[in-house]
């Protein structure tokens, strides 16, 4: 059942009207600001001359702060392709709808708790890639979709998804709830989504590639690591490789997900934090990326699945000094592996030619940079071998030859690079030029320094507020509007006295040091000494800034319910307000 493309969306004092313009059917979605109560009503000339009229291309969701019920709705969109004949949307720009009024009836406290949530919404909503088919259901894989029943395709978007990729799942819930609603209710994936037409030797086909991001154990790149107690990777990523071609189509799929072992790594104002492992041989143990490799090995050895394989490759080590040509071992060592996972295949006629009977599962340290790196390695292995079957490329063929097409596949992999690193660590990739260009540029590395530079700053000072945005929309922490009267909020907080003394401190001491230096005085002697006495204090409260780095970096406030895992605190279950 396919979700109705836009709509008019009708505001009155009292009341939202959400009227299908793309439909014979002459209903009415209403909802009652006062009341709260979401009905379906035939159109019978209720709409008020008085109310405002905006287009709008879908219900985002709802979502309950401190001043009431908020509609989310989408009212901007950008045409992304086609996939299976069924267009895809980005979504551009949402607006966010109060049902209350006034906020009157919120105290001083209350309003500006609000509004700080507000923000967070706001941040979340801002999130690049969010996207959308009204009649595609992009949370499954062509596999997927094609091993499904008629019942399953007779479903709802909503209803039929996969609860792991629909980002707006929990804002959907109250809609979801009647079953009459379903063309209403539009799944929406994060992640990363391209469709570019191509040619090689005179044949055009499509090449699609899908990014779908797990709302699983979903946050930043320090605050979220490793596992949780229900399985749960972060930076869990499944990615699609889709190529049609005169009706036929293959498909590839890959994961990535955090290393799963129970461990974290917290910021503390150092570049890179020690890790803190927590299994049954290893209890607060700290150390480097080494140990997480060793811990990690020993845990699959220890599984005795013979379906499971697991294929070390140091990248650092094998590809030091720009030898990126020696990723080539890495790819020799899987081929095997590759032939034997093949890949997902359908005729125009809809016969299935193939399936996949395996899967790739890449992490390094962040899932980002040598993931990407990797995973679009082998994306290109398959690719030639899918094309060959297509007859696009000749068998004497290699796509590597394919010039103009072979720069478009390694943008649009650098394209889904980057927004899947913006996503989890707050900027774009490193090593993006190897992808776009097959190699290792000195402006690539120059480039590679300025995002970690950025990165630094972000996950110290910025990541904590946008896990609680994030907590905030997929629904780990919800709001009652009671908040602040008679419950406290989480976001009244306080802080410690040496976040705001110390820094203050530091600044007047460099200052004062400064004016030392460049101000002469008639004694030397006093003019060192006043040096001396300044350039202490400027070094003493840096460090102590140092020392207690974890309590000066932004820390998220609406954190998950704690669950203590050999002694270490991990995020495990949703906490309510």
């Amino acid at each position: 059942m396919a979700v109705h493309e836009s709509f008019h969306l009708h505001v009155t004092t009292d009341k939202f009207y959400i009227q299908p313009v793309d439909s014979g059917i002459d209903e009415l979605l209403v909802i009652d600001r006062v009341s709260q109560e979401i009905s379906l009503q035939a159109n019978k000339g209720q709409l008020p001359e008085s109310s405002v009229t905006k287009i709008i291309y879908g219900i985002f969701g709802m979502i309950r702060l401190i001043a009431g019920p908020y509609l989310i709705v989408i009212t901007k969109r950008e045409k992304i392709g086609d996939i299976d004949g069924r267009t895809v949307w980005k979504v551009v720009s949402t607006e966010v709808l109060s049902f209350k009024r006034t906020l009157l009836h919120l105290t001083e406290q209350q309003n500006a708790h609000n509004k700080t949530y507000l923000s967070m919404l706001d941040n979340a909503l801002k999130m690049e890639s969010y996207y959308y088919s009204t009649n595609y259901d992009l949370t499954h894989s062509f596999q997927r979709l094609y091993n499904t029943s008629p019942d399953f395709h007779s479903m709802s978007l909503l209803e039929r998804a996969d609860p792991r990729f629909t980002w707006n799942g929990h804002l959907l819930r109250e809609l979801s709830q009647q079953s009459e609603l379903g063309r209403y209710c539009l799944p929406i994936v994060h992640g990363f989504i391209e469709c570019q037409s191509c040619t090689i030797n005179n044949k055009s086909f499509d090449y699609i590639l899908v990014s779908r991001r797990s709302v699983y154990r979903a946050g930043t790149r320090f605050y979220v690591r490793g596992i949780d107690t229900e399985g749960q990777v972060a930076n869990f990523v499944e990615t699609e490789q889709i190529v049609q071609y005169e009706g036929n189509k293959c498909s590839y799929v890959q994961v990535r997900g955090s290393i799963p072992l129970f461990w974290t790594q917290r910021p503390n104002l150092q570049y890179k934090p020690k890790f803190k492992m927590n299994t049954s041989s290893h209890i607060n143990h700290t150390g480097g990326e080494g140990q997480l490799e060793k811990a990690f090995s020993q845990s699959v050895t220890n599984t005795q699945n013979p379906k499971i394989r697991y294929e070390y490759f140091d990248f650092h080590h094998e590809c030091r000094k720009m030898r990126w040509d020696r990723l080539s071992l890495l790819t020799d060592r899987l081929g095997e592996d590759v032939k034997r996972f093949g890949y997902f295949a359908i005729s125009k006629d809809g016969n299935v030619l193939s399936q996949q009977e395996g899967v790739f599962r890449t992490n390094c340290i962040d899932c980002l940079d040598r993931t990407n790196v990797v995973q679009g390695l082998l994306a290109r292995i398959i690719l030639e071998t899918q094309l060959t079957r297509l007859g696009v490329l000749e068998a004497s063929q290699r796509i590597t030859d394919m010039k103009t097409f072979i720069s478009k596949f390694n943008n649009i992999w650098a394209d889904n690079a980057d927004a899947v690193s913006k996503q989890y660590a707050g900027t774009g990739a490193l090593k993006t030029d190897f992808t776009r260009q097959g190699k290792r540029t000195k402006m690539g590395l120059v480039m590679d320094g300025w995002n970690s530079l950025i990165r630094y700053f972000k996950n110290n000072f910025g990541d904590g507020f946008r896990q609680d945005a994030i907590d905030l929309i997929l629904g780990n922490y919800t709001v009652e509007e009671n908040e602040g009267i008679s419950r406290p909020s989480p976001l009244q907080a306080e802080r410690d006295w040496k976040f705001y003394a110390v820094p203050v401190i530091f600044v007047i001491a460099m200052g004062m040091c400064l004016i030392s230096i460049l101000l002469p005085d008639e004694s030397w002697s006093e003019q060192f000494m006043y040096i001396l006495f300044w350039g202490t204090a400027s070094v003493v409260s840096l460090a102590v800034i140092y020392i207690y780095g974890s309590e000066f970096v932004d820390q998220p406030k609406l954190v998950h319910t704690h669950a203590r895992v050999n002694g270490a605190v991990m995020y495990d279950t949703p906490k309510t307000a």
